[in-house]
């Protein structure tokens, strides 16, 4: 198993014969990601690497059975887009553009809750799942198939944790980016119950970063889980009033948007907290030679 997109997903490119849809669909098909087609208004019965185009999103789930959609619109017309997603029953959405006005995202994340649609984003560089499906702008080449769950707003960040891990030997169940804007889809909270129930992950690496306070009722929920959970918090240098790279990324006068006020939350939560990005692969590669020996210990104990 895996979670949110894997070997069994649909997916479709909202904007395909656009350039960012057309870079997507091209490295999709190169890597085997199940991409089956893409939407552009009036642009239907043409070809974009080979996999159709459609005029409506559900005029390619009645073809296609798609179930997932990478949004590659602009701006100025996602509200309307992700209406569509979400009419024509398609359960992920990726959103992957970002600037889009805080009250548009509002009014699009709730209207997809409530029908039953998960938004990653906007602003979210997407998810992968090494080996089954790529609905991100992680490159296959830097990914590698293995048991350890990632769940951060960057994708940029993403990429030093994932080297972290190929260093140890390790690799990545699923990764996913949840988006860098000041309100999106899908929190913590809601990935790390994900990866608790995937029998694929043996453990999850939370990446946080300045700003808002999502990460806060992420070290409760973690402290509630069996699969062990292993925490970063960038941007612990960061000063007051700065935006560090996304736009929810902004230190304010709230002591929880701090890094360390958030990193002390995971620890009294008895959550392990790598204070360097240089210190996750060692610390997980740990925890999981720590588990397998509890598990050996608990086996002997039940042997007559």
């Amino acid at each position: 198993m895996t979670i949110l997109v894997g070997s069994n997903s649909r997916i479709l490119i909202q904007g395909i014969t656009g350039q960012t849809g057309r870079l997507f669909a091209e490295k999709m098909v190169a890597g085997g990601t199940p991409i089956v087609g893409g939407v552009t208004p009036g642009k239907g019965g043409s070809r974009v690497a080979d996999v159709p185009v459609f005029d409506s999103v559900r005029e390619a789930v009645a073809a296609t059975g798609a179930d997932a959609v990478l949004s590659c619109i602009a701006p100025a017309y996602i509200v309307d887009g992700l209406y569509e997603v979400v009419g024509a029953g398609i359960a992920l959405a990726v959103l992957y553009i970002e600037n889009i006005p805080v009250h548009d995202a509002i009014r699009m994340c709730a209207y997809a809750k409530a029908r039953g649609t998960r938004v990653l984003g906007p602003n979210s560089a997407g998810a992968v799942s090494p080996g089954r499906a790529n609905m991100s702008d992680l490159n296959d080449v830097n990914l590698r198939a293995g048991r350890v769950g990632i769940v951060s707003k960057s994708g940029t960040l993403t990429y030093e944790v994932i080297e972290e891990l190929h260093r140890h030997g390790l690799g990545e169940s699923t990764v996913v980016c949840l988006g860098g804007d000041r309100v999106i889809g899908t929190n913590y909270v809601e990935v790390l119950r994900l990866f608790e129930d995937d029998p694929d992950t043996d453990l999850v690496v939370l990446v946080g970063e300045p700003g808002g306070g999502l990460e806060y009722a992420a070290a409760a929920q973690a402290a509630k889980m069996r699969t062990p959970v292993i925490a970063y918090i960038t941007g612990q240098g960061s000063p007051r009033d700065a935006r560090m790279g996304h736009a929810g990324a902004v230190v304010g006068d709230d002591e929880r948007s701090r890094p360390q006020n958030k990193m002390q939350a995971f620890s009294s939560a008895g959550i392990e907290v790598a204070a360097l990005v240089t210190d996750i692969g060692a610390m997980v590669a740990h925890r999981l030679r720590r588990a397998t020996h509890e598990l050996r210990w608990k086996n002997e104990r039940r042997q007559p």
